[in-house]
């Protein structure tokens, strides 16, 4: 009987902690439309504190990939966020990696979720990003403006 008890307040906390995470949440999935700049998506996060100034990592194709803030519960049409990904040439927000530059601009989002959940949600909201599995149930939704195919992303 212990068991079944701990199973269903295990359960029951992470309905509170999701109901919670999406009454609070942030949603990206209108500037997620790619028709704006990596500046233009990542700025107004940053200066909402949304996301950390600095990113956690910067890929060798110069995108960067900023952590949410721990309180920012950010989601991309309904998944949760893992990262919010961008990188702008000439532009002092982004860093640029070792290699050559994926794009002038490109953005997005690392969700969790799974390729085809996530391509589906976003094509029923009339997004054309690029839709990339990064590992199991985790999901890059990519806008790169200049360019409507993804170039390669390396996922170490």
């Amino acid at each position: 009987m212990k068991p079944l008890i701990k199973a269903v307040r295990i359960g029951l906390f992470v309905l509170i902690a999701a109901s919670s995470a999406q009454a609070s949440a942030y949603a990206l999935d209108a500037q997620l439309d790619c028709k704006s700049s990596a500046h233009a998506f990542i700025a107004p996060l940053q200066e909402n504190h949304a996301i950390e100034t600095t990113p956690m990592r910067v890929e060798p194709n110069s995108i960067n990939a900023f952590k949410p803030t721990r309180d920012s519960h950010l989601t991309a049409f309904d998944f949760g966020v893992f990262a919010v990904v961008g990188f702008q040439k000439n532009d002092v927000m982004f860093k640029q990696g070792n290699g050559e530059p994926i794009a002038d601009s490109a953005y997005g989002a690392v969700v969790i979720g799974g390729e085809n959940a996530v391509k589906e949600k976003v094509r029923a909201a009339g997004s054309e990003a690029v839709i990339h599995r990064v590992a199991p149930f985790i999901t890059a939704i990519f806008c790169k403006p200049d360019s409507p195919q993804l170039a390669t992303i390396n996922h170490d």
